[in-house]
């Protein structure tokens, strides 16, 4: 049996059928704000300044988030998006997820966060092959990551990828 596009046929020259009509979904794709979070400092000069932020928007979580902030070109948020929210001690990061607020918010970069709910804020090698999987992915759509951020529990404490050199 041979088949077209539009139509099947069989070999032994059988009436033709024509495939019923198919509708075709058309979609229209909207950034969501979902409220806000207050900070003085919209720029972010340093990982310091980002640990900040992100201390601020993830304080009194008790599991694993992973969470992106979108950046201009001139370093000043656009916004922060939860990627994920796992257990208390993983959360699963797809880069498609992490990149399509990038994406629809036109961000120029953007920096990585996850929290470590136990208190450690030491990467594990999960965090340091999903940050060379988010790099790699960041240099081919080109929004680049320009850190990626591990806090502790409750504390002033954070690891930067950038600080570290760990930056593939």
């Amino acid at each position: 049996m041979q088949t077209t596009l539009f139509e099947t046929t069989d070999t032994q020259d059988q009436p033709t059928r024509t495939a019923r009509p198919y509708s075709i979904p058309v979609y229209r794709i909207v950034l969501v704000r979902e409220g806000g979070c207050k900070t003085s400092q919209p720029q972010l000069r340093s990982s310091d300044d980002a640990a900040t932020i992100f201390r601020q928007y993830l304080a009194g979580v008790d599991r694993e988030h992973f969470v992106v902030a979108m950046l201009d070109q001139n370093n000043k948020l656009i916004g922060i998006n939860t990627v994920s929210i796992g257990s208390l001690s993983a959360s699963v990061v797809a880069p498609r997820e992490v990149f399509k607020p990038a994406i629809l918010s036109n961000a120029a970069s953007l920096i990585c966060c996850h929290n470590h709910p136990s208190g450690a804020f030491e990467p594990s090698e999960a965090d340091r092959e999903v940050t060379k999987r988010l790099v790699a992915a960041g240099k081919l759509l080109s929004i680049p990551v320009i850190d990626h951020i591990v806090l502790g529990d409750g504390t002033t404490e954070y690891f930067s990828f950038a600080d570290h050199g760990e930056l593939p």
